[in-house]
């Protein structure tokens, strides 16, 4: 299953409402349970929260991608959430992150979970391209600019 497959305008949240880490998972979680993609919020946050403790998904250059492996799902999950004004995400440059990409993926599938994350690393490599999702002003532009880079 490709990213692209994944992304619709139902799993975007732009702007994120969340000023912390925790929110901003939480605040994703809430967009998949709105979206009909998760039935087990708690679940999913304790296997997020699991994760993060093991290091931060904060990368550089301003993307997150918080992820985990739960069987509250059957399949990849994706939730991506634009915070204009950037969020202290504990990221590996100590700069806030902007640009948000939560997956959740079955224990047993490590398949899409790798090919996704490697997907995101490439869509996310220019500069200009992230400054362009950052400036988005809805769900469906972002939809729109990362269905279109494909």
């Amino acid at each position: 299953m490709a990213l692209l497959d994944l992304i619709s305008p139902e799993i975007i949240r732009v702007p994120l409402e969340s000023k912390s880490k925790e929110a901003v998972i939480r605040e994703l979680l809430q967009v998949l349970i709105e979206a009909g993609k998760l039935k087990d919020f708690d679940a999913a946050y304790e296997a997020l929260l699991a994760r993060e403790a093991k290091g931060s998904t904060g990368l550089e250059d301003g993307i997150a991608v918080p992820h985990a492996k739960t069987d509250r799902v059957d399949s990849l999950t994706l939730a991506i959430g634009i915070a204009p004004e950037g969020i202290d995400f504990r990221a590996l440059d100590g700069k806030p992150s902007y640009l948000f990409f939560l997956m959740l993926a079955p224990p047993d599938q490590s398949g899409p979970h790798i090919e996704a994350l490697s997907e995101i690393a490439r869509l996310t490599q220019s500069k200009s391209f992230c400054k362009m999702l950052r400036r988005a002003e809805n769900a469906e532009e972002v939809a729109d600019l990362l269905t279109e880079e494909e």
